[in-house]
């Protein structure tokens, strides 16, 4: 499988602008100099001396340019290859270290006595006193609040029935540090499908924050332990599913293409987007379709990383059984891509991206703002003062 590795891809590249006439950052932004140059042609250079495309700051990881692409060449995890070689001769930044390393500050607050409650206030002082701009973060922005309790404590106290059925949920940061009612919602799905759900604390974070972020080899680390841990799941015979699409689209594609081993494409096979397994399930005729009627108009989001996977629009599908109506908001790009635009340089690129998606929710059509992603849901939120969710807590409320 090493054909599918990101760095055997390049060769392919016709130099088409493709990629370029889709990038919604260089749409934003005329400093960027654009995907086709900083991943499939400047990956290939190799020079005599230090050389660097200093744009290569510019790229979000949103993969609109792997979409476009005819010869399907990894652009976006080229780009983020040459940011790790960048990384390796030039120090990361306070903030840098701050963003792509939110697990690790979730798991030390959550050691200290009501460290959720004092870091949220704390990050609201730090916002109204103007400290986040000192340090590099979008001043604009709050920052994503932590739950009081973390989904993976609340898990043993959630009442399940034991089946014969079973799937590993991979949770992901977002859903077990700032939104466990999406874990909730997730379990009360799969458990109305005939599915028990169980969880697994030794996967860490699945490393899309290390990789945007120049942090590669501990992103590795990260990709070993949580592909070990699918490949042993995988001979019980239990699927893993996660409701976060970054998550998936890491776990499924983006880790064979950065490290190109075997292990990385058979644990891909394992794993599954809420959606994407709820659609199989209706494919087998095992979906539960006692559902009650919800008449909701929804406005669908969908994220850049779901759009990624080529799995369609599972949502969509499900949530009509339920009487639905989704529309699909067909903006583009948010804008924020993960932690892109948690940036203070990156800030108004991140909004000028999102503002076409603004005004589409900013018409106020429908009922609810959907979206599969914590951090495109934080984005809607901030650009419109509409409060998105995610589309397992549509589902999970048909399941009376």
């Amino acid at each position: 499988m090493s054909d599918t590795k990101a760095i055997f891809t390049g060769d392919r590249c016709l130099s088409c602008t493709s990629c370029m006439a889709n990038c919604p950052v260089m749409a934003a932004i005329k400093d960027y100099r654009g995907p086709k140059l900083v991943g499939p042609a400047h990956g290939r250079m190799h020079f005599s001396q230090e050389d660097i495309e200093t744009s290569l700051e510019f790229c979000s990881n949103c993969k609109s340019c792997d979409r476009a692409c005819p010869s399907g060449v990894a652009v976006s995890t080229l780009n983020m290859l040459r940011r790790a070689d960048y990384y390796k001769t030039h120090p990361h930044t306070q903030v840098e270290d701050m963003i792509a390393h939110g697990e690790r500050m979730a798991n030390l607050i959550r050691k200290i006595p009501f460290g959720a409650t004092f870091s949220n206030v704390g990050m609201s002082f730090g916002k109204a006193l103007g400290i986040f701009n000192k340090l590099g973060l979008a001043g604009e922005r709050n920052m994503p609040a932590y739950a009081t309790t973390a989904f993976k404590d609340k898990f043993n106290h959630i009442k399940q029935t034991a089946t014969g059925k079973k799937i590993v949920m991979f949770t992901g940061c977002f859903v077990n540090d700032n939104e466990p009612q999406v874990g909730e919602a997730f379990i009360k799905v799969m458990n109305a499908n005939g599915y028990e759900v169980l969880i697994d604390k030794g996967f860490n974070c699945c490393g899309s924050p290390l990789v945007v972020t120049g942090y590669l080899d501990e992103a590795r680390q990260h990709a070993d332990n949580n592909v070990a841990r699918i490949l042993d799941w995988k001979k019980k015979g239990i699927p893993v599913v996660t409701p976060c699409t970054s998550c998936s689209l890491m776990l499924k594609e983006e880790y064979h293409e950065l490290f190109g081993e075997d292990k990385f494409h058979e644990a891909a096979q394992n794993v599954y987007d809420a959606f994407e397994f709820l659609e199989i399930l209706q494919e087998r005729g095992e979906f539960n379709e006692n559902l009650k009627p919800l008449n909701q108009k929804c406005l669908y989001h969908v994220p850049c990383h779901l759009k990624s996977q080529a799995i369609g629009l599972p949502a969509v599908d499900i949530l009509e059984e339920a009487g639905v109506k989704v529309q699909t908001a067909d903006a583009g790009c948010c804008g924020i891509s993960g932690n892109y635009g948690f940036r203070k340089d990156k800030y108004e690129i991140s909004m000028k991206i999102g503002a076409k998606l603004f005004e589409r929710v900013k018409q106020k059509d429908f009922d609810k703002v959907i979206s599969d992603c914590g951090t495109c849901r934080m984005q809607i939120h901030h650009g419109t003062d509409i409060k998105p969710c995610h589309p397992i807590e549509i589902l999970a409320l048909a399941y009376a």
